[in-house]
């Protein structure tokens, strides 16, 4: 757990990168998320607002909650309209039943679902969506997840058997998935994805690969072996010498909170 907690905690040092680089999600994906009439919106773990920003002229009420005040800094910089608060997932500073949708972007799998889960069911209202998304490279196509394979070695305890484009996507599937245990108060749980590109400078592509937090934390000479590899295959795809058409996806899950149980009810 400590070491997930430090490569958790890395992002903040790129914060500025991160901000710049990273893309915000598909709109379809972020409606397909939303529920109906929701005024109050949480997105927890928020980093530096790329989802909280999709949720401007969507959502009236927009509390963003996130533990690393440098990843807050750069929220704060360049996000308006809404409240920022420290917390985490599983311990978040709101009161119960305070919100209609509780929005964890890119994160998830940052959390302890066996602390978080009981907290976000503390802050929704009976009703309220749980949403889950996660945006980044679409490893559809071989280049893509290519990447992937290429920046591996740079990585420290991941370097052994060679791995493979379908292997890739299948560590995917696993990552973009959320399960909930037998008791967790949600219902409806629904899964879609959303599909879109956007031409990218292989500069820029380059700053974001080096935002992933095992090459935040990896020794400078292993990660900078990978990001090299990772430049010679995308100039090799790149448009007019610089430019990549980037494949992106977002994958989503939501669930809805369940109505409390109440003496009266039981």
């Amino acid at each position: 757990m400590e070491k997930i907690g430090n490569m958790a905690g890395s992002f903040g040092r790129v914060a500025e990168t991160y901000d710049r680089v990273r893309p915000g999600p598909a709109p379809a994906a972020v409606d397909w998320l939303i529920p109906a009439g929701c005024g109050t919106a949480v997105d927890l773990a928020a980093g530096t607002g790329l989802f909280t920003r999709a949720l401007l002229g969507r959502v009236p009420d927009i509390t963003a909650v996130e533990p690393d005040g440098r990843m807050r800094a750069v929220l704060a910089q360049r996000t308006g309209g809404v409240r920022m608060l420290d917390g985490r997932g599983e311990a978040i500073p709101l009161p119960d039943a305070s919100a209609d949708g509780v929005f964890v972007s890119t994160a998830w799998h940052w959390l302890d679902p066996a602390l978080a889960i009981p907290e976000i069911a503390r802050v929704l209202r009976d009703g309220g969506r749980l949403g889950v998304i996660w945006t980044s490279r679409d490893r559809a196509d071989d280049w893509v997840a290519e990447l992937d394979l290429l920046r591996l070695p740079a990585v420290p305890g991941e370097a052994g058997e060679p791995r493979t484009a379908d292997q890739v996507r299948e560590d995917l599937d696993r990552h973009h998935s959320v399960t909930l245990p037998p008791d967790a108060p949600f219902g409806r749980a629904e899964a879609a994805s959303f599909t879109f590109t956007r031409m990218m400078e292989v500069d820029d592509v380059i700053d974001w690969l080096a935002t992933n937090s095992a090459f935040i934390t990896a020794p400078p000479a292993r990660r900078e072996a990978g990001l090299a590899r990772c430049r010679a295959a995308l100039l090799a795809q790149a448009t007019g010498g610089s430019r990549v058409e980037m494949p992106l996806r977002s994958w989503c899950w939501r669930a809805d909170r369940l109505p409390r149980v109440t003496e009266r009810s039981k």
